[in-house]
């Protein structure tokens, strides 16, 4: 995946006690910064007369690392370090999400009408019009996040059990920021057939399928045959949710550098399940062919076969004027391969193709990492717009709704908006549902309040 909060990387947050005298807490920072390390939250825990103590977390490669800025640290003779704790762990116990009830039942009363004997009377009416399901029961608000684990984040296939806490996350993230409910279905296959079949027949108790972390090729047939066989949304985020991001950014990035996206000749580098799906996503967007590179020559026949110009990464870096890059390998673009005047995009993480500043410093126009950009600003709002116009499936025109939007709500000068915005969500939302019914997949026509409220 070439966006994602996930880096393969670790945090720790150190309690830190510092005499106060100007200039310890910037020579503390100075040591980690130079030594590699990025802060995360900063929280005062006391103040006296002397001493102030703070948790900082400190975000490292690896435990040889953290040692290593420890060190520098424990040089420093105005501080010392109290605690290192591992708060990641701690966010986990006991999972990220659960199954509440959205009625309390205090009362006899209360539990003849959500239980029996009341509950029948759902059931008849929904047996009689199956549209009320929409009405009286979950399935309109519930999301299948199914995986089988095969391709996790920099991770590859960890199986299934070991991939829930990033299916737990993408689904609390979805009810944080847009009201729906994930439901992480752990699929233990590698198999097309055993996939499709288990999605099929737990279907009906969703009211679309998320397919995440799911290694190519198996992805691209797993979603084709859902997509064709069910009558409701089908999306593989690893694809469609990074590209859309891709997008956005793109647009902001062409703005922000007085240019014309559909105009300008496009590389990219790294042709696996994102890759592809951003080369399909900006042909489509602009009408022009985009050139690809990738060392697998299964994913070049796929690129070729979807109406890409096949290329190599010194031509890509010769002839593009925008070249995105997820492919994969850190500093895999040199300084001395960027022309003067390109839009870079390098975007995978924990360490990108080339640093934005090197890119900058050699010429480049624009440059961004994958820490600019992330894919969670794209499926909740699609998969909210989604299913409240009901849609029967996702189209292009929705996936480049969801794009425009991002772009638009992006602050002067920033590529996107902040992933944890529920309102940059709610606007994805509007513009995929609109796009939903303009392009004819919608069941349902929503009134302008829905648009506006």
């Amino acid at each position: 995946m070439a966006f994602t909060t996930f880096q393969n990387k670790i945090i720790r947050t150190l309690r830190v006690k510092s005499e106060n005298i100007p200039g310890v807490l910037g020579r503390f920072a100075t040591t980690v910064g130079d030594l590699d390390g990025r802060f995360g939250d900063i929280k005062t825990i006391s103040v006296g007369r002397q001493y102030t103590v703070r948790d900082m977390d400190v975000e490292v490669d690896d435990e040889a690392h953290l040692e290593r800025i420890l060190a520098g640290l424990r040089r420093l003779k105005q501080i010392q370090i109290l605690e290192i704790r591992d708060e990641v762990l701690k966010f986990h116990l006991r999972g990220k999400i659960e199954m509440v009830s959205t009625h309390p039942v205090r009362t006899i009363s209360n539990l003849r009408k959500i239980y029996t004997p009341g509950v029948a009377t759902v059931c008849r009416a929904i047996l009689e019009n199956p549209d009320f399901a929409w009405l009286y029961t979950a399935i309109p608000h519930l999301v299948a996040i199914v995986t089988n684990g095969s391709r996790v984040l920099g991770l590859g296939n960890i199986g299934p059990v070991a991939s829930m806490p990033v299916m737990e996350g993408k689904a609390a993230l979805l009810s944080q920021l847009t009201g729906l409910s994930g439901v992480p279905i752990l699929i233990d296959s590698q198999d097309a057939d055993e996939i499709v079949e288990t999605v099929l027949h737990i279907s009906p108790t969703f009211g679309a399928i998320h397919l995440e972390d799911i290694a190519t090729p198996l992805c691209y047939e797993v979603e084709q045959r859902l997509i064709e066989a069910l009558d409701k949304p089908v999306m593989h985020d690893d694809q469609h949710g990074t590209a859309v991001v891709a997008l956005a950014a793109l647009i902001n990035a062409a703005r922000i550098s007085d240019l014309d996206l559909h105009a300008l000749r496009i590389g990219q580098i790294g042709l696996g399940a994102a890759g592809l799906a951003i080369a399909r996503m900006l042909m489509s967007y602009t009408g022009r062919p985009v050139l690809g590179a990738d060392l697998n020559p299964d994913a070049m026949e796929r690129f070729k076969a979807a109406g890409g110009t096949p290329s190599t990464l010194d031509e890509i870096m010769r002839e593009a004027e925008v070249v995105v890059a997820c492919s994969g390998v850190p500093n895999l673009i040199k300084p001395g391969m960027v022309r003067k005047g390109q839009v870079i995009l390098a975007l995978t993480n924990p360490e990108p193709e080339i640093k934005p500043s090197r890119a900058m410093a050699h010429g480049a126009r624009f440059a961004a990492d994958g820490r600019s950009v992330n894919n969670l600003l794209g499926y909740p709002g699609i998969w909210k717009g989604a299913l409240d116009s009901r849609a029967r499936r996702i189209t292009r025109e929705m996936f480049v709704a969801a794009a425009e939007s991002i772009a638009a709500q992006a602050e002067e000068g920033e590529l996107v908006p902040s992933p944890i915005s529920k309102r940059a969500h709610r606007e994805v939302a509007r513009a995929v549902a609109r796009a939903a019914m303009e392009s004819g997949v919608a069941r349902i026509k929503l009134d302008e309040d829905y648009f506006h409220s």
